[in-house]
């Protein structure tokens, strides 16, 4: 059953150094405060996993948490690359990264493999693309029933998954709607999860479409509202595009980079959101 746990206390219990640690959510309820939090105990060597690596990652990256980065697609939405990553991947700064490179569809099918218990997942997408050539976990395999040849990839279970949601009751179930990605997938996968909100509440009142979490399958809950600011929470803010423009001007330069990590990051133990 999930525990309340400050922030802070719910990361040391759950993530160490070297686990493989996924950070999901698909253009909003994306846990920035989480990954700050993860930057601030100075975790490292960990394997990251995410579908579209974005500012998060690209702070996560430039901080030295990560060896290997297992992922489909990074960039800052809207705006052009991450620089951090470039560099580490290019430069090896601030330590070399290895990567691991799939598609869309080839991410979301491992973590519902992994949800699944099954060992690995099967579809057409990586067909005439180099991907097969380039990445190990990337197999051709034959249907036995039809001899079609089609593409096999291994489940993904984390560590640890971490997301974010607009709310939990005081039992830690977990309540997110609006624009959702793999947050599901993610939790069921992983061996340990935590999910931030904007708010605890006594009661979740019913909300169209929404995804509920149950408590059993969360491992802790930390109450961070604007957890996932500079991107956006439907129902309690909208997302900061002027944060994710000021970013790549940071991104760039190492030196920008170092300062807005000891102001932003270290210099704000305790405080949620706010990327830029």
């Amino acid at each position: 059953m999930a525990t309340i746990l400050p922030l802070d206390e719910a990361v040391r219990r759950l993530v160490h150094d070297g686990d493989t640690v996924a950070l999901e959510g698909f253009t909003h309820l994306i846990p920035m405060a989480a990954g700050h939090e993860l930057i601030r105990q100075r975790l490292r060597g960990l394997t990251l996993v995410r579908m579209t690596p974005d500012l998060v990652y690209d702070q996560m990256i430039g901080a030295g948490l990560a060896d290997r980065l297992v992922f489909s697609w990074g960039g800052n939405p809207g705006v052009g690359s991450l620089h951090r990553f470039r560099d580490a991947v290019q430069n090896g700064w601030p330590g070399p990264l290895a990567i691991e490179e799939h598609s869309h569809a080839g991410m979301a099918n491992r973590y519902v493999a992994g949800a699944s218990g099954v060992p690995f997942a099967v579809l057409r997408g990586y067909r005439g693309t180099d991907l097969v050539g380039q990445t190990a976990t990337i197999k051709p395999i034959t249907c036995p029933f039809t001899g079609e040849e089609l593409t096999a990839v291994p489940a993904l279970n984390p560590d640890v998954a971490i997301v974010h949601a607009q709310r939990a009751d005081r039992a830690g179930n977990v309540q997110l709607w609006g624009i959702l990605g793999v947050q599901k997938e993610a939790v069921l996968a992983a061996r340990r999860s935590l999910a931030t909100v904007e708010e605890i509440v006594d009661e979740l009142a019913p909300v169209p479409g929404a995804v509920l979490l149950p408590a059993r399958v969360v491992t802790a809950v930390a109450e961070v509202p604007g957890g996932a600011s500079p991107s956006y929470a439907q129902g309690y803010y909208d997302r900061d595009n002027d944060a994710y423009q000021a970013w790549d001007a940071i991104g760039r330069d190492r030196a920008a980079f170092t300062d807005w990590l000891r102001r932003e990051v270290h210099g704000r133990a305790g405080v949620s959101g706010g990327a830029a």
